[in-house]
């Protein structure tokens, strides 16, 4: 017998009312500032991702242990952005609304808002872990206050001083880093500090947003703003797992831009990214 050729992220293919993790892409990057490309990221990391086992040796996981559900990449406005952002918001909140967990694959920064706005809709007491390599607490750029350089400062907007808590930064104006000293809880250049965030957040639930540039561009040249001075592999996922002790909710990856990697490299490193933090994710659910 014949089926759909349907491609979904090595080992999830589960079916929705089974599983407890739904994947889902935002192909969107209208509002990228530097280096275009990121509609491109979720659809990559899916497809590159049968390079992949479904078994971790880092953390003696296998995705095949649980049921997790990929529906695919949403068909996004390109000519709105609170188009797209109202449309990723709907998905996250069906998703969020049959209490399992969304985690969204852009992308562009920028999708984080959507998603995150159903987040808050459910869960007002939400706090924010960030892992980045640029502030993204711009007013606005260039006018626009929806724009990837602005994300977090859109985010701060709905929840305020306190609960947003920044690693890996390491790029931005004068401004975001005087913002930030005020009102947000950043930690410049790596992971320092993030076990005892996630210790005084105690029981209450966490957003966690990757950026990928948070990684050094020589391991991850694959996007649109690179950024010397990142972290490397192991120590993202290292703090991958130190983020998923803590009660995540809901989470996304972000900002791989496949094409300006020709070597494959970036969307390979993407792929595996995506399969610690499930793993991470639904272990600490179990």
């Amino acid at each position: 017998m014949l089926t759909p050729n349907i491609e979904t992220f090595i080992g999830c293919d589960a079916a929705y009312e089974d599983a407890s993790l739904v994947l889902f892409g935002a192909p969107f990057d209208s509002t990228t500032s530097y280096r275009p490309g990121t509609r491109y990221g979720s659809c990559a990391i899916r497809h590159e991702s049968f390079g992949l086992e479904t078994y971790s040796p880092y953390q003696d996981e296998d995705l095949t242990d649980y049921a997790v559900f990929d529906s695919g990449d949403l068909e996004l406005c390109f000519g709105s952005a609170e188009a797209a952002l109202a449309d990723i918001e709907a998905r996250a909140a069906i998703i969020l609304q049959d209490n399992k967990f969304p985690l969204l694959i852009g992308g562009e920064h920028l999708v984080t808002l959507g998603a995150f706005r159903a987040v808050l809709n459910k869960y007002p007491d939400i706090h924010i872990i960030h892992f980045d390599a640029h502030t993204d607490l711009r007013e606005d750029y260039l006018g626009a206050k929806l724009s990837h350089a602005c994300v977090i400062r859109r985010c701060h907007d709905l929840i305020g001083d306190g609960r947003i808590h920044q690693f890996c930064i390491r790029s931005g104006e004068r401004a975001e880093f005087q913002f930030a000293k005020a009102h947000t809880n950043l930690h410049k250049f790596n992971f320092d500090g993030l076990a005892e965030t996630i210790k005084s957040i105690g029981n209450a639930p966490i957003y966690f947003t990757i950026d990928l540039d948070c990684l050094d561009p020589s391991a991850f040249p694959g996007t649109g703003t690179p950024e010397a001075g990142g972290v490397s592999f192991m120590e993202l996922l290292s703090a991958i797992e130190t983020v998923c002790k803590g009660n995540v909710i809901a989470a996304d990856v972000n900002e791989l831009s496949p094409m300006l990697d020709a070597s494959g490299a970036s969307t390979a490193l993407a792929c595996k990214v995506v399969r610690e933090l499930m793993l991470a994710i639904l272990k600490n659910r179990r």
